[in-house]
């Protein structure tokens, strides 16, 4: 599952290329997986190609998105609308992968009633009504640490089942309820962890022994 939204970003681009049919090899270079791996995954979803001539990409765009929940349009609410927030209500990739951001929340008297990316700011206060009254499925939260717990706790009541995690702390939330958490410094540590090691290697340095699971 996880690697299929990496084959529908390389089909998109070949799409947009007008790029008709791809081979495995080239598909999954793009996707930076090897070909074996992307042929066995897409034989889940029914798709194996034609011999000597590849995947239709139009079709396997398709039976991706389909997989993936993307042929139906999912309203998303952003909840905290500082510098992460507006740029996320700004981005104009999420309409084209099926996403529709609905809805912008902020507790700051200076941000509600801004108008961010055609959305009017509304108060966290009206949170429950809104996830409601805009059918949220999906909501973000992009709020400080100390904040988002609670907000966490106030979406799920409110019926949502999907939350994207900016903020940095580990949520808790029931079983049914699926979190992804998203953060930007754990991702950066990771990789100034390998420049130090590479810094390492080249100098003779000590390595660190890493467990590679």
């Amino acid at each position: 599952m996880a690697r299929l939204p990496l084959y529908l970003r390389a089909l998109n681009g070949m799409a947009e290329r007008g790029i008709a049919t791809v081979s495995s090899e080239d598909l999954a270079s793009a996707a930076g997986v090897n070909s074996a791996k992307l042929r066995k995954d897409l034989s889940h979803l029914g798709s194996y190609g034609t011999r000597g001539v590849g995947y239709d990409v139009e079709y396997l765009v398709y039976q991706i998105s389909r997989e993936l929940g993307l042929t139906q349009d999912w309203a998303v609410a952003i909840v905290g609308v500082g510098n992460l927030g507006r740029a996320l209500a700004n981005y104009g990739g999420f309409v084209s992968r099926g996403f529709r951001v609905a809805a912008l929340l902020d507790a700051d008297p200076e941000i509600v009633g801004d108008d961010i990316a055609g959305l009017n700011v509304e108060h966290i206060d009206e949170l429950e009504a809104v996830i409601k009254r805009r059918g949220v499925s999906i909501v973000v939260l992009a709020t400080p640490a100390a904040a988002a717990q609670e907000l966490c706790d106030r979406v799920i009541a409110a019926g949502v089942t999907s939350i994207l995690n900016f903020a940095p702390v580990v949520l808790s939330v029931p079983d049914t309820v699926d979190v992804r958490k998203v953060d930007l410094s754990i991702e950066l540590q990771i990789l100034a962890f390998h420049e130090q090691r590479k810094a390492d290697r080249m100098s003779g340095g000590p390595l660190m022994a890493v467990d590679s699971q």
